[in-house]
């Protein structure tokens, strides 16, 4: 997944204050580029090796990311435990989630990833359930079942017969979904940060550590020189990866969070994967197939049940 935190992880983050449209266009502008990511991963794993993607992109994002925390006077360094506690969600969130993702999206395509990821909202319902005890009412569990059923129809095109033959999906189809029940555990275990952090400060923690992790991969297997196989296509999927999706996308994200009610601002995030499957048809010509749509929808129906306050149900 593009982004470090949903409206999912954000306990008590943010007040509403006085609106204007502006916020509005800034979280469009987020969701539009995560949406778009995944065709710039694609692209750009074609070209190197996933390590190699995730290190050079937030070798390019991360400094953005100080540069807005610095700005909003929130630098501060981890004290005590709080740097294996970073460490861990850097690991999570991170190396082993965008190693997932990059290493999936060789062989998944770009538009079914997208609708996989959105699933992540009821990964994290069923981890507070069984974890934190949170109680899941009866049209929030309809909602995990009704997104489950979307996954199966996307994936197998349709063809849901192919569960029973084996030949359910591919490779990187199993590796983003196995992404997406990561970041679920990755958002559960977030909450405890969040409570002592301002959010820009601690993404940008989790970013620079699971950077510096990755590095360690990346400079041992000399990953490095694969940098200098980017074509002009590869470097404009890279600089997209970093420098927006990295960079811009997440401080545009966290002023919206800022300004308006999470519950607005997590809206929009339905709009990212409809945002790839577009993408996807006009620069990867994927199809854009009714199967994809429907189950697309599915899933999008399912998470909106899962994500509504309860009072409302």
């Amino acid at each position: 997944m593009s982004r470090i935190y949903n409206q999912s992880t954000f306990p008590k983050e943010l007040k509403c204050k006085k609106q204007n449209s502006f916020p509005y266009l800034e979280a469009l502008f987020a969701v539009i580029v995560w949406g778009a990511s995944f065709i710039a991963t694609k692209i750009a794993v074609g070209q190197m090796s996933p390590i190699a993607v995730v290190w050079l992109r937030f070798a390019m994002g991360i400094p953005i990311l100080l540069v807005a925390v610095v700005m909003r006077k929130q630098f501060a360094l981890p004290k005590g435990n709080e740097w294996l506690y970073f460490a861990l969600l850097g690991f999570l969130g991170i190396s082993f989630h965008q190693w997932l993702q990059s290493n999936g999206l060789q062989t998944a395509q770009a538009t079914t990833t997208a609708w996989i990821v959105s699933t992540s909202p009821a990964f994290i319902a069923i981890l507070g359930w069984l974890i934190l005890k949170e109680k899941l009412n009866l049209m929030q569990s309809a909602g995990i079942v009704l997104a489950m059923i979307g996954v199966l129809a996307v994936v197998s095109k349709g063809d849901l017969a192919t569960i029973a033959i084996g030949k359910f999906g591919t490779y990187g189809d199993f590796l983003i979904l196995i992404s997406s029940v990561n970041w679920a555990v990755f958002s559960i275990l977030s909450r405890r940060g969040l409570k002592d952090h301002p959010s820009t400060r601690m993404t940008f923690w989790v970013m620079t550590i699971g950077w510096l992790i990755t590095s360690v991969a990346f400079f041992a297997g000399r990953s490095y020189t694969e940098i200098s196989q980017l074509d002009s296509r590869g470097w404009m999927a890279m600089i997209f990866l970093g420098i927006f999706t990295t960079g811009f996308a997440y401080i545009a994200w966290f002023d919206a969070l800022s300004h308006l009610p999470v519950a607005q601002t997590g809206a929009f995030l339905f709009v990212e994967p409809l945002t790839s499957m577009i993408v996807a048809a006009i620069i990867l010509s994927e199809q854009i197939t009714l199967v994809s749509v429907l189950g697309g929808a599915v899933i999008l129906v399912g998470i909106w049940l899962v994500n509504r306050k309860k009072d409302e149900l």
